[in-house]
């Protein structure tokens, strides 16, 4: 199985492509809009894990040009910004399932094989609280551009405290 991994966040994408190729899949990454064409005719994928907010380009754009040049491919759509409108919208270009981030190695499973039984049987650990808000503050950040005042002021916490949370590295991380 051949994952193709859309997504301009570098160290997102290698541990997606680490996570899931412990799970079987032959993972290919790609960061650049410029370049998401070019390496899905490549590689040919049978699965595609898509972000809905590239840099400079909406993930909902590559949706058709990616069906039409691999009609079978099997195309999830990953977001830190989940609405149920972009969800609609994402189904209705032709993604196949929708999910948001982080999301855990066993809900990205279940959305790129698109059968639960399939899945059922992995024995996961459930990402932890602080794991969670870990991921939601670098997400933040990076809105941001690494602005952690302005991410303060938009998670209405102190700089300090968010910078002490920024520096704690959950355990399993």
């Amino acid at each position: 199985m051949k994952l193709l991994i859309i997504e301009d966040d570098v160290a997102f994408a290698g541990t997606l492509a680490r996570r899931l190729s412990k799970q079987g899949f032959d993972c290919v990454q790609v960061h650049q809009v410029c370049d998401v064409l070019l390496q899905a005719r490549q590689t040919q994928p049978s699965h595609i894990l898509l972000d809905l907010n590239l840099a400079g380009c909406s993930g909902l754009e590559l949706i058709q040009p990616l069906r039409s040049a691999l009609p079978s491919v099997r195309l999830v759509l990953l977001t830190g910004f989940a609405s149920i409108s972009s969800a609609v919208e994402a189904m209705r270009r032709g993604a196949d399932d929708y999910l948001a981030k982080p999301a855990d190695t066993k809900s990205l499973l279940k959305a790129l094989h698109g059968n639960v039984a399939e899945v059922e049987q992995l024995d996961e650990e459930v990402m932890s609280p602080e794991r969670l808000e870990w991921e939601h503050l670098h997400q933040v950040l990076a809105v941001n551009d690494g602005n952690v005042s302005a991410t303060a002021r938009q998670l209405g916490m102190h700089r300090r405290t968010l910078q002490r949370k920024l520096q704690k590295r959950p355990v399993g991380a």
